[in-house]
């Protein structure tokens, strides 16, 4: 494990500081989240300390995803949700820049309604296109 100096969750991970595990596993670890959506919420990092999916070795991706997708099947069967709501943010709005997954369970009328930040329209269809065209060509 390769871990940052003074990062909240390669502390979590080496013991440091203390959290209620979900998971522990080589490569990964989950945990409660200290300021719950709702009861559950949790978040998923790997050990070795990456700033942003970016920087997740392509490798790695199935498997941490892997993780990802258990959490949330445990929502539904281990707290009776309905479902979850699984998502990360890559540097904007991401509290400790660890790579983090939130795995949130969710039931219907739960009060959450999608995100919370204005919606934009494009000013036409050949600007989308070209955003579209942008997005594809650098994949």
């Amino acid at each position: 494990m390769v871990a940052s100096e003074g990062c909240l969750f390669c502390e979590i991970v080496k013991g440091e500081r203390p959290a209620h595990v979900v998971l522990d596993v080589p490569d990964a670890m989950a945990f409660l989240d200290t300021r719950p959506l709702f009861k559950g919420h949790t978040l998923l990092v790997p050990r070795t300390h990456y700033e942003t999916l970016g920087d997740l070795p392509p490798e790695f991706l199935g498997e941490f995803f892997g993780h990802a997708r258990r959490l949330a099947g445990a929502m539904e069967s281990v707290l009776d949700a309905a479902g979850s709501f699984v998502a990360m943010n890559n540097r904007i709005s991401q509290s400790v820049p660890h790579l983090h997954v939130h795995v949130v369970p969710r039931n219907k009328k739960d009060g959450l309604r999608g995100f919370f930040w204005p919606r934009q329209k494009y000013d036409s269809d050949a600007e989308a296109a070209d955003y579209a065209a942008r997005l594809a060509a650098s994949l």
